[in-house]
């Protein structure tokens, strides 16, 4: 007998996703199923004996099969929370990671202690982490920059979302090659992986999102090289330049800062205790 109740469909999901090896196949199914029925987790459970229309069943199955072939949830979905905050997302840009909500409160606090009035985020993306120092630093003008136009378009659009648009200017560029002005932070979530890992990745990662966004070359500093040795012509004095950096790059990317006249180099730990965040002060 098929399911025909949330109760039903919800163990069918369940079971679908675990016997393709989805490790999160429990909580998976039930977003999904939140999603198709614009249901709260609460209302997922109190409403169990509702029973599922035909578009509504037919919905939920091509949202199982997507996660059976590993595309992530989000994309799914088209849209995740960061920072607090909803935002949309795609293939063609990154997922947001709780690891950069690391970055992001570094930054804010740095902002608020030091009367910071202008950031630019290299690499925006979806916008996750410009839009989330506009919402929790209303004082600053953010610049979001990012070569891809696809990836300004999804940003622009959250930026909308969280009613932060009219405080950032979002410019189409690689790396510096269109910024005109100078900064009081300069942040970045670079792509840090090796080009050889890329296709070590889990295939919800490898298969789906942006390889753009994930490669940062043979040794994974390329874009630290790039951006740390230009910076010095948009980084005001005393200002401070953001990185979240992969696990293992805390010395390589230090070394870099050091040569260019940075100071006041830390890393910063993310919760599992690895290195994620590199802050330093230009002088």
């Amino acid at each position: 007998m098929s399911p025909s109740n949330v109760k039903e469909w919800l163990s069918y999901g369940k079971n679908i996703l675990k016997k393709s090896k989805i490790e999160s196949y429990s909580i998976d199914a039930e977003v999904l199923l939140m999603t198709v029925l614009n249901f709260t987790r609460t209302e997922l459970f109190t409403k169990d004996s509702y029973d599922l229309t035909k578009n509504e069943t037919g919905k939920y199955m091509k949202f199982l099969e997507k996660r059976k072939n590993f595309m992530p949830v989000q994309y799914i979905v088209e849209k995740c929370e960061f920072m607090g905050l909803d935002f949309n997302v795609n293939p063609s840009t990154l997922i947001p990671r709780g690891d950069t909500e690391i970055l992001v409160e570094y930054a804010i606090n740095s902002i608020k202690k030091n009367k910071f009035k202008t950031v630019l985020d290299i690499g925006t993306g979806s916008g996750a982490i410009a839009v989330s120092i506009a919402y929790y630093c209303p004082n600053v003008k953010v610049t979001a920059a990012d070569i891809s136009e696809k990836a300004l378009k999804t940003a622009k659009k959250n930026a909308e979302k969280n009613s932060v648009r009219q405080r950032i200017d979002f410019i189409k560029s690689d790396i510096f090659e269109n910024v005109i002005s100078k900064y009081d932070v300069i942040i970045s979530n670079p792509p840090y992986i090796k080009s050889d890992v890329i296709k070590t990745l889990m295939p919800q990662v490898k298969e789906y999102e942006p390889i753009s966004a994930l490669d940062g070359g043979n040794d994974g500093l390329y874009f630290y090289k790039k951006i740390i040795s230009n910076c010095e012509n948009y980084l005001n004095k005393n200002g401070e330049l953001l990185f979240e950096i992969g696990y293992d790059q805390s010395f390589e990317v230090s070394r870099l800062l050091s040569e260019k006249n940075f100071t006041e180099i830390k890393t910063t730990k993310d919760y599992a205790g690895l290195d994620r965040v590199i802050s330093s002060v230009y002088k």
